[in-house]
């Protein structure tokens, strides 16, 4: 028995296509999924990922009281200021949005919601 992959089945494909009424496109692009979704390649970690000790630093750090309020850019400033780096500034963004406060951290206004007047015309020229 051939199988659908080998040159020889190349017309048995295209017959099939033709009997199903399908474009041997649809074919090809049905099968080029299926071995995709076996093959997922791992994407190896990066040589200078936070470990997890130095993850929770970084999340304690952002939780301190000084530092409730403030935006992670400022955070990493006043670090450096002391003398302390943990890591990029872009990494506490990362740290913040994996334990979902990635928000405005400042205290700040609500706007009401307002309620659209519904105008109602019952007659010619009343809007």
């Amino acid at each position: 028995m051939t199988t659908l992959t080998s040159p020889a089945a190349h017309g048995q494909r295209r017959a099939l296509c033709h009997a199903l009424d399908v474009a041997p496109a649809t074919c090809y692009r049905a099968r080029d999924q299926a071995v995709r979704a076996t093959v997922t390649p791992q994407r190896p970690a990066p040589p200078r990922a936070l470990t997890a000790p130095e993850r929770v630093q970084v999340l304690a750090v952002l939780h301190e009281d000084r530092f409730v309020d403030l935006a992670p850019a400022q955070v990493y400033a006043t670090l450096l200021d002391e003398g302390r780096y943990l890591c990029a500034e872009r990494t506490m963004y990362r740290r913040l949005a994996e334990a979902h406060e990635v928000l405005e951290r400042r205290a700040q206004r609500r706007h009401p919601v307002y309620v659209a007047p519904e105008l109602l015309a019952t007659g010619p020229n009343q809007l």
